[in-house]
């Protein structure tokens, strides 16, 4: 049986980037599932994707549905044919509600014994007037955390979907979502070549995009991102935080890679490691660069989406976000300082933990009462102090000022300030745990 390859792309404004692992997944599965219920035959299926395209591409698409014998069954043996072995009016009854001849109803054998039956061959339909209708509810079977509706139309997606690509071999599928029409045409990168491009194949839009300044496959987007990072920091006598999960997410942030070196000032590095990392990754998506034995070094790698003109000047703009999120890590981190762990702790009583559990400083005295009947119970008395102070000041840094900007450095932030009071290294590094 002839066969063909399946594109379909879905052309959408920029979806978030945490969609865009599970929306393409979603897309893979759906796509297999619909093509072998309706006994489309098919090689693969995979997916790629950019924040503005959900791409599908199924290899080895049969041209039409496999044949489907459907075995009807009628009345019992004993029913259908007397004495003789002539059929009855049973039997001539059931053939011709099945539109066969008595000569071509079969014996077979069941549970229950011997039955007439009649074989039928359904009709195969053609493979591009199925996925016209299937196409439609694949897309819009996708789950996203949060979808929204545009225009008038009833229909939802993470976003409003702009154009539509599908191509059947080098047929287009013609289906239509809202007031969007399927057709040949994708378009490239946003601001560096939005032009339409006609395509004809899998080849052709791959190669189409690619000179159009859009990676499609995210697979060569984190290798090629992976690349260029190292060679950045290397000019600045350093290595990339080469964060696996901050990688992932850029790499659904962009459409085409152009990361570029920028500075911070000396001063800041005087913030613990933890902070300047932290802002940098979780809050600007930057990659920190670090030397050889780990530290950040003053300087960052920011992935731009176009290629700028004026390389200095973009990282000029990015240096300015960073210093002033640093800035405010600055001020927090020294504000923090002018007021003990134990003054901390006592503001806890202010913090309701849950309604009809009492405040966040009633579940510290229960933490620390309970800790306190483990120890004396199963360790050495010595390490009776350790814990009780470590169980006391352990939720202590929740209502500092570092904190409530970065909650992502709760344990972090009072390790470091248990330190800077003297602290016992065990009981800081217990408050981190």
């Amino acid at each position: 049986m002839e066969r063909k390859d399946l594109l379909l792309e879905v052309g959408t404004e920029e979806i978030p980037a945490a969609f865009l692992p599970d929306a393409l997944k979603a897309l893979k599965e759906n796509t297999a599932t619909a093509l072998a219920t309706q006994r489309i035959a098919f090689q693969d299926v995979r997916t790629l994707g950019t924040p503005r395209r959900l791409t599908l591409i199924a290899s080895g698409v049969a041209v039409c549905q496999e044949e489907l014998i459907v075995t009807k069954i009628g009345p019992a043996k004993s029913l259908a044919f007397d004495s003789e072995g002539k059929p009855t009016k049973s039997a001539l009854g059931f053939a011709k509600g099945q539109g066969i001849e008595i000569s071509a109803v079969k014996i077979i054998q069941t549970d229950k014994g011997e039955y007439i039956c009649a074989e039928k061959k359904e009709k195969s339909e053609q493979t591009i007037t199925l996925l016209a209708r299937l196409l439609p509810d694949i897309i819009l079977s996708i789950p996203f955390r949060k979808s929204m509706r545009w225009h008038d139309f009833d229909l939802r997606f993470a976003r409003p979907i702009h154009w539509l690509l599908a191509l059947f071999g080098d047929q287009v599928v013609p289906f239509q979502l809202g007031a969007v029409l399927s057709g040949n045409i994708t378009y490239g990168h946003r601001f560096l070549a939005p032009q339409p491009i006609t395509v004809n194949g899998f080849a052709s839009y791959y190669e189409g995009l690619k000179n159009a300044f859009v990676l499609v496959d995210p697979d060569e987007r984190r290798k090629m991102l992976i690349t260029q990072i190292h060679d950045i920091a290397a000019t600045a006598g350093g290595v990339p935080d080469e964060d696996a999960a901050l990688i992932e997410e850029v790499i659904y942030l962009v459409e085409y890679c152009s990361p570029i070196l920028c500075h911070f000032e000396k001063d800041f590095l005087q913030l613990p490691r933890e902070v300047l990392v932290t802002t940098m990754k979780k809050h600007q998506k930057y990659f920190p660069v670090l030397d050889r034995q780990g530290n950040p070094l003053p300087c960052f790698i920011a992935v731009n989406n176009t290629q700028a003109k004026d390389p200095r000047l973009s990282a000029q703009g990015h240096e300015r976000v960073l210093r002033a999120r640093l800035s405010d890590a600055r001020f927090f981190y020294t504000e923090d300082q002018k007021k003990s762990l134990d003054a901390l702790t006592n503001r806890l009583k202010e913090v309701i933990f849950q309604a009809q559990l009492g405040t966040s400083y009633e579940k510290v005295c229960r933490f620390k009462h309970l800790s306190l009947f483990i120890t004396e119970k199963y360790f050495s008395s010595s390490l009776k102090r350790s814990v009780e102070r470590a169980a006391h000041l352990c939720k202590a840094d929740l209502v500092s000022e570092m904190v409530g900007e970065f909650p992502e450095l709760e344990g972090i932030m009072g390790r470091e300030y248990a330190r800077i009071e003297g602290e016992d290294p065990e009981v800081a590094e217990a408050i981190f745990e």
